[in-house]
C-alpha cells in the first residue's frame, strides 16, 4: 500500500475543478470512467495467456489490421465503462468505422470521447508494454447524439487527453490543460495515486526513435536528420546519439516524457497516397497535447500537429514529437529549400551513413 499518503486521481481532479468555479463535474466523471476502463484492461493484460486473451481474434478492423483478442476486449471495456454516465454525446474508437452509437434511453452529455483502446497490440504476444490512448473534446451540440463531423476538431480544442501504459506498473498520464501529471495504479488499494505531479520533457536530448526498416522511403529532411545523429561526435552535431524503437506509441511517449528524446514516424514514400501512418484523432492529437503541456513540441514534421484540421475519423498523418529543440530542427530541415525538395541525403554522410546507400534510391 505504497500510495496511501499520496493524492488519488479523484482528489487531483477535484483540485483541478476548484480552479474553475463554473465546472459541473462532468469532465471529472468522464475521466474517472476512462480510468476505470484502464484498470480493467490492465488486469486483462496482466493475466495474458492465463485468461486466454492472447493471439488473433480472427477479424480485421476498419484500418485493415488483424485484430487481437485484447483489441476487441479493450474496446468493449471502454464502451461499457463510459456509455452509461450521461457525460458523452458520442464516441469514436480505432476499432470501429463509424461513431459508436450510445444506448437508447441514456442521457447525452457535452463531451466527445475518441480512443485507441489498445495501442501497440502487435507487442502483446511478446509481453512488451502496451497502452490505451484517449482524447476528450467538447460536443458542438450538447445533449444530442454526435454526428461524425462533430469529431473533426483540431487538436487545440481538446479539453483533456491521456494514456495508460501497462508495463511493470500501470500508469495513467493525464493533462486537463494545466500541465501533465502521472498516476501509478496500486492494485491492492485499487486506485491511481499521483506519483509524477509535473512531468516536463527536457528541451534537448541525445536519443531518437525511428523505424529504420523504412529508411529507403524517407524524405530527404528526415534522412538528413538521422544521418547527422548517426555521424556522432565526428559529424555536424558533435555528439553521440542513441537510437530506440519499441513499435508501441504509448511506450515511446512514456520514455520521452520520463527522460526526453524525439520520436519520428514521418510521412514517407512507401505509400505516397498516405500523409502518414499514425491516426490523427486518437493517437497524434492526444499525444501531441500531452507533449506540448509537458514543454515539448508535437509536429507533422513541418508544423504543429494540433493545428491540423481533421478531414476524416481515421485520418493518418506524419508525426514527430519530443524535446523541443530536436523537433524544431526537423521542421527547419523540411523548410530549407536545398534539402526539403531533394531526394538525396547530405553528400558528406552518403558514404558513411547506415541508411544512405544508392540501393535506397532505387526502390
Amino acid at each position: 500500500m505504497f500510495g496511501i499518503d499520496r493524492s488519488t486521481l479523484t482528489e487531483y481532479l477535484i483540485a483541478q475543478r476548484r480552479q474553475h468555479p463554473g465546472a459541473t463535474g462532468e469532465l471529472n466523471a468522464l475521466i474517472l470512467q476512462v480510468a476505470q476502463a484502464c484498470k480493467a484492461i490492465s488486469r486483462a493484460v496482466a493475466h495474458g495467456a492465463l485468461a486466454d486473451v492472447l493471439g488473433d481474434h480472427g477479424q480485421t478492423n476498419v484500418q485493415g489490421e488483424t485484430q487481437k483478442k485484447l483489441d476487441v476486449l479493450a474496446d468493449e471495456i471502454f464502451l461499457r465503462a463510459t456509455h452509461w454516465g450521461g457525460d458523452l454525446a458520442g464516441m469514436v474508437s480505432e476499432e470501429n468505422a463509424s461513431p459508436i452509437p450510445l444506448p437508447a434511453g441514456h442521457a447525452r452529455g457535452k463531451y466527445l470521447l475518441v480512443f485507441d483502446p489498445l495501442d501497440g497490440s502487435s507487442n502483446i504476444d511478446v509481453n512488451v508494454a502496451v497502452g490505451s490512448i484517449f482524447s476528450i473534446l467538447r460536443a458542438p451540440t450538447p445533449g444530442e447524439d454526435a454526428a461524425a463531423a462533430d469529431f473533426l476538431q483540431a487538436g487545440r480544442h481538446q479539453v483533456a487527453a491521456g494514456y495508460a501504459i501497462y508495463g511493470p506498473s500501470t500508469m495513467l498520464v493525464l493533462t486537463v490543460g494545466q500541465g501533465v501529471a502521472g498516476f501509478t495504479f496500486d492494485p491492492i488499494l485499487g486506485d491511481f495515486f499521483l506519483t509524477h505531479p509535473d512531468i516536463r520533457i527536457p528541451e534537448t536530448t541525445r536519443e531518437f526513435a525511428i523505424n529504420a526498416s523504412n529508411a529507403r522511403f524517407w524524405e530527404a529532411p528526415v534522412r538528413r536528420y538521422v544521418d547527422e545523429c548517426l555521424a556522432g561526435r565526428s559529424g555536424p552535431r558533435e555528439a553521440d546519439f542513441n537510437m530506440r524503437w519499441i513499435a508501441s506509441l504509448v511506450a515511446e511517449t512514456h520514455r520521452i516524457l520520463m527522460r526526453g528524446g524525439v520520436f519520428l514516424y514521418p510521412r514517407d514514400r512507401k505509400e505516397p497516397i498516405r500523409a502518414g501512418r499514425l491516426r490523427l484523432l486518437y493517437e497524434c492529437n492526444p499525444i501531441g497535447f500531452l507533449v506540448e503541456q509537458a514543454g515539448g513540441r508535437a509536429s507533422t514534421g513541418t508544423g504543429p500537429v494540433l493545428e491540423v484540421a481533421p478531414e476524416a475519423l481515421h485520418q493518418r498523418i506524419g508525426f514527430v514529437f519530443g524535446s523541443r529543440t530536436e523537433v524544431e530542427r526537423i521542421e527547419r530541415y523540411h523548410a530549407e529549400p536545398l534539402f526539403g525538395g531533394s531526394e538525396r541525403p547530405l553528400p558528406l554522410f552518403n558514404s558513411r551513413s547506415l541508411f544512405s546507400t544508392e540501393a535506397a534510391f532505387s526502390q
